[in-house]
């Protein structure tokens, strides 16, 4: 049985281009499709375009956390599950990893006779979290690496679904788009992604398809998507090459890049006139001026929807990534203060 992949029983979460709704082309981590059905056996084939590391895709199938390799180019034949009996099943089929990789759903096939059931509804609360591989979940996995840096890897440990994002996401009940990507700074020019391009989020928050090596740039429909809460967690990757901000706090670099983010918050404001943005870091290691930088932001806003945060370890947690009992304590103070502010979050 081959299923339409632009059927109503399909619940697709993220930024997702959708350009072609029988092929939805999954680029953000996170970005997920959500199905119910009564069957056997569910086949799933994805094309991969692979820019670096080892690319996986992810899976909770009947409560059940899977992966699989993919294969760097070319289609990829996933089986989901296969059993001997008919019976009721869910999966949600998600991105681990950012535009390391494109990922291109081609085809969904059940087992004969099966029927899809209808489409669980989503959660009413909506956040968009823009972000750097803390956010993606990058390296997430890596366990027994728990305040260290990061082992030897090729992607294999890499899972947004145990992202503070994601896991903040599931605590608020709320759905998520998650526009984060590995090594991203604030400024065009800096950072760590795909030399000698190096763009920034300035450049990427507005895209869909946004990776040089891919070269298939667009623009995101905003009317597509309008988030109650959005965490903007940039400001980890512009001190490479030169931590500018910390060597020279009151310069003329330092100076720029605080009216850049200033820029990036009023773009974002721009968009959702009524959304709660609050501003962050995370507790992977770097200088306190960047969090005093974004304090000074937030302040010379006078926007009462416009809050800055601070982890209780915030740039002091880690010298490597965020390992999964670390983003469940930062996903857990993160909701604790969404829970707990003085102006109300999820209205209409």
């Amino acid at each position: 049985m081959i299923v339409a992949l632009d059927s109503k029983e399909l619940v697709y979460s993220g930024r997702i281009d959708m350009t072609n709704p029988e092929e939805p082309e999954l680029i953000f981590p996170a970005s997920s499709l959500n199905f119910r059905f009564h069957g056997k056996k569910a086949v799933l084939f994805v094309k991969n375009r692979k820019a670096c590391w080892d690319n996986y895709l992810g899976a909770i199938v009947d409560g059940v956390q899977k992966c699989w390799k993919l294969n760097d180019s070319g289609v990829t034949e996933v089986v989901l599950l296969e059993e001997e009996d008919d019976r009721e099943h869910e999966v949600l089929v998600f991105k681990r990893q950012d535009s390391c990789h494109e990922m291109v759903l081609h085809k969904l096939l059940l087992s004969t006779g099966s029927r899809l059931l209808k489409a669980l509804p989503k959660p009413e609360r909506r956040m968009e979290v823009y972000g750097d591989s803390v956010s993606a979940g990058e390296v997430s996995e890596a366990v027994e690496y728990v305040g260290k840096e990061d082992p030897e890897h090729n992607g294999e440990y890499s899972n947004s679904w145990y992202s503070y994002a994601w896991i903040a996401a599931r605590k608020l009940n709320a759905q998520l788009h998650d526009i984060a990507q590995g090594g991203i700074p604030l400024l065009n020019g800096t950072g760590w992604v795909e030399p000698p391009v190096y763009p920034g989020m300035e450049y990427m928050w507005d895209k869909v398809h946004y990776h040089p090596q891919f070269g298939n740039v667009s623009l995101w429909d905003f009317s597509k998507y309008t988030p109650h809460l959005v965490i903007v967690a940039i400001g980890q990757n512009d001190s490479h090459p030169d931590d500018y901000m910390k060597d020279n706090p009151d310069g003329e670099r330092a100076s720029y890049w605080k009216y850049k983010y200033r820029k990036l918050v009023e773009n974002i404001r721009g968009k959702y006139p009524k959304a709660l943005i609050v501003l962050t870091t995370t507790i992977l290691e770097h200088d306190k001026n960047w969090d005093r930088a974004i304090e000074e932001v937030c302040q010379s806003l006078r926007d009462g929807r416009v809050r800055h945060f601070m982890y209780s370890q915030n740039g002091s947690g880690t010298p490597g990534h965020i390992r999964v009992p670390e983003a469940e304590r930062m996903a857990e103070e993160l909701t604790s203060y969404i829970n707990n502010l003085d102006i109300p979050v999820w209205e209409a």
